[in-house]
């Protein structure tokens, strides 16, 4: 890869890179984090990575980062206080936005990622297998159990707009 081919994937898959991130983590600060330091293993490892491959790999890279930052913070336990007067009351609200974000949360980190890598980014199942490492069948069951879950979740009363 040039560093013209590596200028152009900077500037076609950063922002869907990052919004990939993000929907995972929900932390921009961090998502920023992990999609610098993707690229700058790209950038790293450019001269073997060939141009038309350079997607998936980033998106592995990003993908293997962020699994990465999800260990470390677990580990990092950090324990918040709270008295009953701050606790703040979750009223019901008929938030689409919300109420597809708290379905999502439902759902594995690998059912969560497949879905986001799928439906929202448009990915073939044999880049979400190269991305992810697993193969094209396991990648169609647990997308299949993923949007049964969620369609279960989203057909309830309560949740229906």
């Amino acid at each position: 890869m040039t560093e013209r081919e590596y200028n152009e994937c900077v500037t076609n898959y950063a922002d869907n890179v990052y919004r990939f991130i993000v929907k995972n983590l929900r932390h921009e600060e961090d998502a920023r984090d992990v999609v610098q330091t993707a690229f700058e293993k790209l950038w790293r490892n450019r001269n073997e990575v060939e141009s038309g491959k350079s997607k998936s790999y980033l998106f592995s890279i990003a993908y293997h980062q962020m699994i990465d930052h999800i260990r470390k913070v677990k580990r990092i336990q950090l324990k918040d206080s709270f008295h009953d007067e701050t606790k703040v009351q979750d009223k019901p609200s008929h938030n689409l936005k919300k109420i597809l974000e708290v379905a999502l949360a439902r759902l594995s980190e690998t059912q969560r990622l497949l879905v986001l890598l799928k439906d929202y980014e448009g990915y073939s199942y044999g880049e979400i297998g190269e991305i992810t490492g697993l193969n094209e069948s396991q990648v169609k069951v647990y997308l299949h159990r993923a949007r049964t879950q969620l369609k279960n979740y989203l057909v309830k009363p309560e949740n229906v707009v």
